[in-house]
């Protein structure tokens, strides 16, 4: 799987969130349509199959991103 970039998947994940709400909210045949959308690209994104295994996958990922964050930047001499 070809991880994606944080920035990416924090708006699939805030899209995902969005049609889930108005889903819940008034469920029709637009909302159900963007929610199935947003949950595929969610799962394409993530390499998985359930938008259960989806957003579990996304947390992982996302706290891969901190610690990458989080960890120390060693100095890197140019070659002269």
């Amino acid at each position: 799987m070809i991880l994606p970039a944080e920035k990416e998947l924090r708006a699939v994940l805030a899209r995902f969130a969005q049609a889930r709400i108005d889903h819940d909210v008034r469920p029709s045949g637009c909302t159900s349509r963007l929610l199935e959308d947003a949950t595929y690209t969610l799962c394409v994104m993530t390499g998985a199959r359930t938008a259960e295994q989806a957003l579990r996958t996304a947390d992982e990922l996302l706290a891969q991103f901190a610690e990458r964050a989080a960890a120390p930047v060693e100095d890197e001499a140019l070659a002269a």
